[in-house]
C-alpha cells in the first residue's frame, strides 16, 4: 500500500485534527498546535498528507475562532459578570485582551483567545479575516517545521523536505519579527507621549 493510499484511510485522524484545532482555537487551552505538531510529523512519516493537514488545520482554526467569537459576542458580557471564584481571574484576561487590541489593533487576534475578539465587539467580516490569516500563518509555522524536523531528523535530507522546514522557520520567524516590532513600537510611542 501506497504512503498515499494509507493517508486516505486515516480520516479518522483527520476528523480529531479538526476537532482539536477548532475546540483549541474556540477556547480549549493548549491541544490545537500538539496536535498539528503531531499530525505534521505524522505527514513526515508518510502516515498523513501534509497538505491536507494544513487544510484542515486552517480550516478549523477559522471554524474554532468564528465559534469563540460568537460566544464572546453573545454570552461574554455574562461569563465575565457570572460571580464565582474564576471572577477575577476571567476580568483580568479581559483586561489584558482589551489592552492588547489597543495596543494591537487587529493584530491582537494573532494572540488572543478568540472569545475576547467577540466580547470586545471586533467587527466579524473584520475577525473573520483576521483570524483566517492567524490560523493559517499558525498553521505553517507549526506544521511545516514539524514535518521539516520530522523528515530531517529521519534522514532525509531532500530539497523539498528542506524547503519546507526553511517554511516553517521563516513563518514563524515574520511571527515573531512583526510581534517584537509592534511591540517595540508601542512602547516608543508610550515613552514620546508622556
Amino acid at each position: 500500500m501506497s504512503a498515499s493510499a494509507g493517508a486516505g484511510n486515516r480520516w479518522w485522524e483527520y476528523a480529531l485534527l479538526f476537532l482539536a484545532v477548532t475546540a483549541s482555537w474556540a477556547g480549549v487551552p493548549a491541544i490545537g498546535s500538539a496536535a498539528v505538531g503531531a499530525a505534521a510529523v505524522g505527514a513526515s512519516q508518510g502516515a498523513l498528507d501534509l497538505a491536507v493537514v494544513i487544510g484542515i488545520s486552517v480550516i478549523g482554526g477559522e471554524a474554532g475562532g468564528l465559534i469563540g467569537y460568537s460566544i464572546g459576542n453573545r454570552w461574554g458580557a455574562r461569563i465575565l459578570a457570572r460571580p464565582g471564584k474564576r471572577q477575577v481571574g476571567r476580568q483580568k484576561l479581559m483586561d489584558k485582551g482589551e489592552v492588547a487590541y489597543a495596543k494591537w489593533g487587529r493584530l491582537a487576534v494573532f494572540f488572543t483567545p478568540a472569545i475576547i475578539s467577540g466580547t470586545a465587539r471586533m467587527k466579524l467580516s473584520q475577525f473573520a479575516v483576521w483570524n483566517l490569516l492567524a490560523s493559517t500563518a499558525f498553521t505553517l509555522s507549526v506544521a511545516a517545521t514539524a514535518y521539516g524536523v520530522g523528515r530531517v531528523t529521519t534522514g532525509h535530507h531532500s530539497s523539498r523536505d528542506i524547503l519546507i522546514l526553511i517554511v516553517g522557520l521563516v513563518t514563524s520567524a515574520v511571527l515573531i519579527f512583526v510581534i517584537v516590532r509592534r511591540h517595540r513600537r508601542h512602547k516608543s510611542l508610550v515613552a514620546m507621549s508622556r
